[in-house]
């Protein structure tokens, strides 16, 4: 996977994408990126990439023309378009499910803007996915690219060490994680569950799916209106309920 990300402040990756399983994506050939100041784009020689809005207002607008031109150049060798993700407050709420949708792309494009905002005509006629990490709003969007990049890279092949660990992720299933425990056993009388020791993998697996469920309901009961759910947890949730109205 290729991954270009424009920003007024390209300094700003230089750790992320240099550290921890970044880095080593890189290193395995898995993914490679390319940061750029847009400002190179701006065609003029203040490199001035925002103006005033039309018909008044505070703050100022990113324009057009060096976003076009800075992802134009980006994809001229290519047949096929890339993704072109906008950094926006006002996009879809990112998911799970939205990066490994994006995992399975060859070139995806993070525009990150600062300012007022953007031209419209930046939203209509060159981004493919408007994408916002939740309500609130940021100083830019390089912060909400970092953590979007960061959560599809992981999904991607030779990336992680142990290639089932996406798979049973919180909301990879729909539901949250079961709880996680390690050694030793008993930690100042806090002891692991007895059936994580027990060996038997049926019933571990089992544990882990209702403690999954359990507390996907104690957290997150919005997940579960369209959670896959078996039968043996469609029974544990009818329970759930049950005790909680008690």
């Amino acid at each position: 996977m290729k991954i270009d990300v424009l920003s007024l402040f390209p300094e700003m990756f230089d750790g992320v994408l240099h550290s921890s399983i970044m880095k080593k994506a890189q290193e395995n050939e898995a993914v490679s990126f390319r940061v750029t100041d847009f400002r190179e784009h701006s065609g003029n020689k203040h490199h001035k990439v925002d103006d005033y809005p039309y018909g008044g207002g505070a703050g100022m607008v990113l324009k057009a023309e060096p976003l076009f031109a800075a992802v134009e150049s980006l994809a001229l060798e290519e047949s096929k378009k890339p993704r072109v993700i906008l950094m926006c407050p006002q996009g879809e709420r990112f998911t799970q499910q939205k990066a490994e949708e994006l995992a399975a792309e060859e070139h995806l494009v993070f525009l990150c803007g600062h300012y007022e905002g953007y031209d419209e005509r930046i939203r209509e006629h060159l981004v493919t996915d408007e994408l916002s990490l939740g309500d609130f709003v940021l100083t830019g969007g390089e912060i909400a690219s970092m953590a979007i990049i960061d959560s599809v890279v992981r999904l991607l092949p030779n990336v992680l060490g142990n290639s089932d660990s996406p798979v049973h992720d919180s909301f990879s299933t729909g539901l949250l994680e079961h709880p996680q425990y390690t050694r030793p056993a008993d930690f100042r009388g806090m002891k692991v569950p007895d059936i994580l020791l027990s060996g038997n993998h049926g019933e571990i697996e089992k544990w882990r799916q209702e403690q999954s469920l359990k507390r996907t309901f104690e957290r997150r009961k919005d997940l579960l209106e369209n959670a896959p759910l078996t039968e043996h947890q469609q029974k544990l949730l009818k329970s759930l309920k049950s005790k909680e109205k008690s």
